[in-house]
């Protein structure tokens, strides 16, 4: 693990993300809760700590920490409603400026990585910062021109030539470099992450792949040419192939990343398989950033029912990750 900590951003501030922060902290050795330090709202973590009760000290970035305390960067938001599952956007704010601050101290070397807990996009856009999502904010804060979502689990790893875009525009998307430059990025990661010759797969778009036109032109002339470009780089990619039929034989372990086209067609095969243990990672970025892969749970934000098990697998391969880095 590198000496540098990884920043967990504590996500909407009304949301479950304070409690699921918690909860994983509490349950790692008390060494172990010095590699990380949580950008939020102390009072809120406060808050989260009693609701599940647990008595775990908490001491200030920069300070020495009293032993077993999680280290928190208090960023302080004017208007926070002091309370759980309420849709403000004060909160939106709030999320918008962990996860600046937790930008800043990963590009400036302070930290080793990010990991996020769960925002609410509606709070965000109500507070003025017009973003799909993460993915989104953090290419723009990154300066970087392109961004992927990869979602990776234990058996099955799937990665988006697109996202949160309506299904029209995302078939519009699917071009050949885009499928292409989605091939490398995700031969890429898996080499970082210690794969030597990936098992690429692409989805296709249409139905059996359009069926030689019968169902469309999209697969013989989007996808295909991006698969081909990327096969004379000596990527080992194989597609389009039938959507219905490609996850499965890659849970079963014939591939090791399958090539999503839009975002339904990635997320539902994941969160069948793998609801509690599947994450989210960001590819295509300067820095690295892992988060849980669901959302802010208003409904039973502030109860202590919220399930830290996410945040543990996130944790862990942000942890790998920090490894891997050269």
């Amino acid at each position: 693990m590198s000496q540098k900590p990884i920043a967990i951003t504590m996500g909407d501030p009304s949301g479950v993300g304070a409690e699921v922060t918690v909860k994983a902290m509490a349950s790692l050795a008390p060494a172990a809760r010095s590699r990380y330090a949580v950008i939020g709202d102390r009072p809120t973590l406060e808050r989260a700590l009693a609701a599940c009760g647990l008595d775990m000290p908490l001491s200030d970035f920069g300070t020495q920490a009293s032993d077993g305390a999680l280290v928190v960067v208090h960023v302080p938001v004017a208007g926070l409603p002091g309370k759980f599952g309420v849709l403000s956007p004060a909160c939106g704010e709030a999320s918008f400026r962990y996860i600046e601050r937790a930008v800043e101290m990963t590009t400036s070397g302070t930290a080793a990585g990010i990991v996020t807990a769960p925002i609410n996009k509606e709070a965000l856009n109500a507070a003025g910062h017009h973003y799909d999502g993460h993915t989104g904010m953090l290419a723009h804060l990154t300066g970087s021109k392109s961004s992927w979502m990869l979602l990776a689990s234990p058996t099955l790893n799937v990665l988006h030539v697109s996202t949160h875009v309506s299904l029209k525009d995302a078939i519009g998307r699917a071009q050949p470099e885009r499928v292409l430059e989605t091939i490398r990025t995700g031969d890429r990661h898996l080499r970082r992450m210690g794969i030597e010759n990936p098992r690429i797969a692409v989805a296709g778009i249409n139905p059996h792949c359009g069926e030689n036109g019968l169902f469309g032109r999209e697969d013989d002339e989007q996808i295909a040419p991006g698969v081909r470009m990327a096969q004379d780089e000596g990527i080992n990619v194989q597609g389009p192939i039938s959507a219905d039929t490609v996850y499965h034989r890659a849970n079963n372990g014939a591939f090791d990343l399958v090539i999503a086209q839009y975002h339904d067609q990635g997320h539902i095969p994941i969160k069948l398989i793998a609801f509690d243990t599947a994450v989210n990672v960001s590819l295509g970025l300067p820095i690295d950033r892992c988060s849980v892969d669901h959302g802010t749970a208003f409904d039973i934000a502030g109860t202590g029912k919220a399930n830290h098990v996410n945040m543990l697998a996130a944790l862990d391969y942000a942890g790998k990750l920090a490894n891997g880095k050269s």
